[in-house]
């Protein structure tokens, strides 16, 4: 705690490493990304020492595992909670779970993050499903919703909701308070038995697969033709090559193609050419899904278990016209390319998170390998035809 003055404050306890061992071990049978590997610094953090200030004055006799959160979709955090339980249940062990986390960081506008109509919505919504037990709904927060509300929670409730899929329970919410601006929550939850019906993450996935089909259903020419390529190329590394009956115009004309890969909410993948370098709109799409799922340098390959999952989108570009500065742009309509020297970076237009034309500009600089306070770079803009 010496980051927060207090260098005296300081807390020993007894690690359970064998329960860190067997989860690890299911981790990896499992396929699942979980594990020590990644471990950055191995003193306790702030955020599991204040939980175990409290802790400490009632218990004293036990052993502690402490897990981290990352950026992947909150269902595999959920699906990580799972694992949990299942290691207790070899070990034989008596598990006290804290989901710890705060909730919103912009209640107010007095506070020290600001305010954000997000925030409060936030809050008021994450207290009534926490209150409930409705953990299936916690997968369904939009990431950008969060990301607006300055949440840092939300995973680590996930996690402790999976820990308690299919147990029957005791719920009673404590209290909220948010009078520094930031959201705070309590709530408690004992296991009193099993509960076949509250397998919530089977019923949401159910769920999620329905209104996956029915979007696949609805899906044009564009977008099937890159779904196709995605599911060839990782299902086999198979290219499909142009298929009959495409519409007219992706023979006959060329442009720029963004792939865009999504799942759960979060984007998997995604590669496009700001200009064309094949014959036709159709071989653009089909070259650049092969590298959203396999080539995207921010991401692992796609897996073939995935593939279900993926929502896919495909922006073809019209041609892109100088501009003089950013008030000719409109975050909604236009895309943007900066370009300074060799470096160039370009975002799409219209993406959830992205609502003013200076956060756009901002992250095409950071994507061209520019600052934010770069000055005397040029200025693109573009318009695209979005097929989902």
């Amino acid at each position: 705690m010496g980051q927060f003055r207090v260098p005296q404050l300081r807390f020993h306890v007894s690690y359970d490493e064998a329960f860190t061992l067997e989860l690890e071990r299911l981790a990896e049978r499992e396929s699942f990304p979980a594990g020590t590997l990644g471990e950055r610094k191995a003193e306790l953090d702030h955020g599991t020492m204040i939980p175990l200030y409290y802790v400490n004055q009632y218990y004293t006799d036990y052993r502690l595992v402490r897990i981290g959160l990352s950026g992947l979709p909150l269902a595999d955090h959920y699906r990580l909670g799972q694992m949990i339980a299942q290691t207790a249940e070899k070990l034989d062990r008596r598990v006290l779970f804290i989901g710890s986390g705060d909730l919103s960081h912009k209640l107010l506008a007095e506070g020290p993050y600001g305010y954000a109509e997000e925030g409060p919505a936030y809050d008021g919504r994450i207290m009534d499903v926490m209150g409930r037990a409705a953990f299936d709904e916690l997968l369904d927060f939009d990431e950008s919703f969060c990301d607006k509300a300055a949440e840092c929670g939300h995973r680590s409730f996930c996690m402790m909701a999976g820990a308690l899929d299919g147990k029957s329970l005791e719920t009673e919410c404590l209290s909220h308070e948010g009078i520094f601006g930031v959201g705070y929550g309590i709530c408690t939850y004992r296991v009193t038995g099993d509960d076949p019906g509250r397998r919530l993450l089977q019923k949401w996935e159910e769920r999620r697969r329905q209104a996956l089909e029915e979007r696949r259903q609805k899906e044009d020419p564009w977008v099937r033709l890159a779904r196709a390529e995605v599911e060839a190329w990782v299902g086999g590394r198979r290219r499909i090559g142009i298929p009959d009956g495409l519409p007219a115009e992706m023979l006959a004309e060329r442009a720029g193609v963004f792939v865009s890969l999504h799942k759960e909410g979060r984007l998997r993948g995604c590669i496009g050419t700001i200009s064309p370098t094949r014959e036709s709109v159709a071989e653009e799409i089909i070259a650049n899904a092969i590298s959203a799922a396999s080539r995207d340098p921010r991401f692992s390959p796609v897996r073939p278990d995935e593939l279900d999952a993926l929502e896919i989108s495909v922006d073809v570009l019209a041609p892109a016209e100088k501009i003089a500065s950013k008030d000719e742009l409109d975050v909604k309509r236009y895309g943007v390319i900066v370009t300074k020297g060799r470096k160039r970076g370009l975002l799409l237009p219209n993406l959830d998170g992205v609502d003013t034309v200076d956060e756009q500009v901002s992250i095409a600089l950071r994507k061209a390998g520019l600052s934010e306070r770069e000055k005397n770079y040029e200025l693109e803009r573009f318009e695209v035809v979005r097929h989902v």
